[in-house]
């Protein structure tokens, strides 16, 4: 990967929406080559998809709670707790830690009444759990831009 790559990965990661002709202009290239150094970086599996940044507060998913859990170490318990978390649609980020705690979640939903639903009729009731402590979000203070990809 060359600065090139890197130029066309950091105008990628700030507006995803751009055509190959204005791509191709911001990174100093033709369209041709910049469009075949762009299914590169895809076929590569270097870029891994597009999306669009939705505001939380436009779709009814504003609250926004970190959840520590600990699961039982054992294999049967990990693989059974990550399978069940892929049926939450309102876990929206997912990490398995060394240490403790085992879990990190994000969790979006509308209000702290549909939290308590969510932790009371699913998260409590996942196999394996030992440990759920709950962090409120108060303000978001950086919000994702990507990842740096270098000089």
């Amino acid at each position: 990967m060359d600065s090139i790559d890197r130029n066309i990965l950091r105008e990628l990661q700030a507006d995803g929406r751009l055509t190959i002709q204005e791509l191709a202009h911001r990174v100093g290239l033709t369209p041709s080559p910049c469009m075949r150094r762009v299914r590169q970086l895809e076929q590569d599996g270097v870029i891994r998809g597009y999306r669009a940044v939705i505001d939380p507060e436009a779709v009814g998913r504003s609250f926004e709670v970190l959840v520590s859990i600990e699961v039982k170490r054992d294999r049967e318990a990990v693989e059974a707790f990550e399978a069940a978390l892929q049926d939450i649609p309102d876990v929206i980020e997912a990490y398995r830690l060394f240490g403790s705690p085992g879990c990190l979640l994000r969790i979006a939903v509308a209000d702290l009444a549909a939290y308590e639903r969510l932790w009371i009729e699913r998260l409590t009731t996942l196999s394996g759990i030992t440990e759920v402590n709950s962090q409120i979000i108060m303000k978001r203070v950086k919000e994702p831009k990507g990842l740096p990809v270098g000089p």
